[in-house]
């Protein structure tokens, strides 16, 4: 039966494939995928007989050729994407054309860069009393932003901030953070390719981004954290706290 699998490939590392993305890939007739963000080691659970299609270079509309084959020759199609579709996966167009084209889909969940991210730095992103809240964003550059979604308007919030796709312009980027609210000591960390070989961890005040992140050559593939969650300490949630129940724990000390 024809169908197209938008999976979730992973933020790098060929073994944060999920073990339903990996058996899907090994179905498929035809792989598509792009070697700029995905790790070549996914596709050795493709089948030998698998037409894999490097689709870097390639637009959509020429995308959209496979999705036209898998409803005249029967196929099933596995398109890849880097980290999880959710997020900043252009997936929503490409699922346009096949409800265009009457070609049934389906989305697997992947590893986003953001946990691979976190996991790297050793870190919480939520840590009770600090910082409840993730903010996910990134600045504007050729795709705008929607009205009131600037870096500055999020960085009054104070809590953390997770910031794709931005690392080209670290100065002006710097800027937004601290005239929207965070001192300038706030901590951030910078995760380039985040679980893949090549990876690499700036950790740095607020201050310091701009030049660490040139020093380091970084341009994309980078994830910049920053907010006081980064390194605070000392708290504790009360999901483990004696002195609170829940349905599945009494509590064992009064308080």
């Amino acid at each position: 039966m024809s169908k197209v699998w938008f999976i979730g490939a992973g933020p790098g590392a060929p073994d944060l494939l999920t073990i339903r993305a990996a058996r899907l890939i090994g179905e498929a007739d035809v792989v598509v995928w792009a070697r700029s963000l995905v790790d070549e080691g996914v596709l050795e659970h493709a089948r030998p007989d698998a037409e894999i299609m490097e689709s870097t270079t390639i637009p959509l509309e020429g995308v959209r050729d496979f999705y036209e084959r898998a409803i005249e020759e029967d196929l099933t199609i596995a398109r890849l994407q880097s980290g999880d579709p959710s997020l900043w996966g252009a997936v929503l167009e490409q699922i346009e054309v096949c409800e265009e084209l009457g070609v049934p889909w389906e989305i697997v969940p992947g590893v986003s860069s953001l946990g691979a991210a976190a996991a790297a730095i050793g870190r919480e992103l939520t840590v009770p009393e600090i910082a409840q809240s993730v903010i996910l964003t990134r600045r504007a550059s050729r795709t705008p932003m929607p009205e009131g979604e600037d870096i500055k308007s999020f960085a009054a919030h104070g809590t953390t901030m997770a910031i794709f796709l931005s690392a080209a312009r670290p100065r002006l980027l710097q800027e937004e953070l601290i005239e929207g609210g965070y001192a300038p000591q706030t901590p951030c960390a910078v995760v380039y390719k985040a679980s893949w070989p090549d990876q690499q961890i700036i950790e740095c005040r607020l201050e310091e981004l701009a030049d660490r992140v040139r020093e380091a050559g970084f341009t994309r593939q980078a994830l910049v954290f920053v907010g006081p969650g980064l390194e605070a300490g000392g708290t504790r949630s009360h999901l483990y706290h004696p002195e609170f129940s829940h349905s599945f724990r009494k509590a064992t000390l009064e308080g």
